[in-house]
């Protein structure tokens, strides 16, 4: 027992130093809260139960969220403390906010701590979406994309966002969301022609965005002293909620293992199948992992230049790193390093020459491209 809470309070340690530069707010927070639980042997016992590695199983942006979810209902005295208020909350005020959410609202922090970190954060999808037109570039199809850890599927449809930086652009100006990215490198492939004719997604615990309360649990995992991804997670909450229901889209309830088993069970012909994923993978256990492995493994055996496979990470290659952004395409099953990324999508370092590689040359720009 001594081991696993001195594993916790070494976890909450990483985190708060993770956090110190991009979320000072939260970091101190999680500084109080390390201090709290070293203090209070039976709450340090309760949250080191809940995971072998507290650290890769993010237990204390759990911690976080489930504050800062009380603060997004304007609960008191969570509300008055928690950003954006006007003033800095002492280290008393904050104490006494975090013992009192354990000892009043233990049943919300229980349910908070149960699920893994959600965060939705929809800036990735200015480097999914390169993604996705790099593998458009390469094949020359229309695409089936296929997500797991698919949260409330913002992501799936990155391409209906506007895209804007220094180097390229992408999209209606008009869109609800401009997703701007500090780019470098060449463009990606605008010029190639994304069509995508089928859009999927799963998660052991999907977010329903047309549940109010749901959104608002989703919004509690950004951090509460960036105002900007709050405000641009609620604008892409509004925009999908429509492409939702006019296209009867909704994330599934279910293990990313079958999931990856059913869609890719039998080749879709005439379409590249595009598995795509983005800070999910350490949340698989490593028996499923190796499921997946195996099954997009042998989906990728069977693939032909009729009915490609293409498997898209946005994931990093180990803890405290850039992450990265690869692309896998079958037939060949040639892995490529694409883009390094800051873990929210702010930044974007890209790789590849669109020209290189590329199977199929289009004459005319994507009606999409800007």
């Amino acid at each position: 027992m001594a081991e696993a809470q001195a594993a916790l309070l070494a976890a909450f340690d990483q985190q708060v130093a993770w956090c110190r530069a991009p979320a000072p707010f939260t970091a101190r927070v999680l500084l109080r809260s390390r201090q709290w639980l070293a203090r209070d042997q039976n709450a340090a016992a309760a949250f080191a139960a809940l995971a072998d590695d507290p650290l890769a199983a993010a237990v204390a942006l759990r911690w976080a969220a489930a504050l800062h979810h009380l603060a997004l209902r304007g609960l008191s005295p969570w509300a008055g403390l928690w950003p954006p208020g006007t003033e800095e909350p002492t280290d008393a005020a904050l104490d006494s906010a975090i013992a009192r959410a354990w000892a009043e609202q233990r049943a919300h922090c229980d349910a908070a701590l149960a699920l893994p970190p959600q965060t939705n954060e929809v800036q990735r999808s200015a480097a999914l979406l390169p993604g996705l037109l790099h593998v458009a570039a390469q094949t020359g199809l229309p695409l089936v994309l296929l997500e797991i850890g698919a949260s409330g599927g913002l992501n799936l449809w990155c391409e209906r966002y506007h895209h804007q930086s220094a180097v390229w652009s992408w999209g209606d100006p008009q869109s609800a969301l401009t997703l701007h990215s500090d780019w470098s490198g060449p463009a990606p492939a605008t010029a190639a022609r994304l069509r995508i004719d089928r859009r999927a997604g799963c998660d052991a615990n999907p977010i329903d965005l047309t549940d109010a309360g749901q959104a608002l649990r989703l919004a509690s995992f950004i951090w509460p002293e960036q105002p900007e991804r709050l405000a641009r997670l609620r604008s892409a909450c509004a925009a999908a909620r429509g492409w939702l229901a006019d296209e009867g889209l909704a994330v599934e309830q279910l293990p990313a293992a079958d999931f990856v088993a059913r869609e890719l069970g039998s080749a879709n012909l005439g379409r590249t199948t595009v598995l795509m994923h983005s800070v999910v993978w350490q949340y698989i256990a490593a028996a499923e992992q190796q499921a997946i492995r195996q099954t997009v493994e042998n989906a990728g055996q069977r693939a032909t230049d009729e009915a490609p496979l293409a498997w898209l990470r946005f994931e990093p290659p180990q803890p405290d790193v850039k992450m990265e952004l690869r692309c896998r395409l079958w037939p060949g099953g040639q892995d490529q390093l694409l883009a390094r990324c800051h873990p929210h999508g702010a930044s974007i370092e890209w790789m590849v020459d669109p020209i290189e590689g590329a199977r199929v040359a289009f004459g005319a720009a994507s009606p999409h491209a800007s």
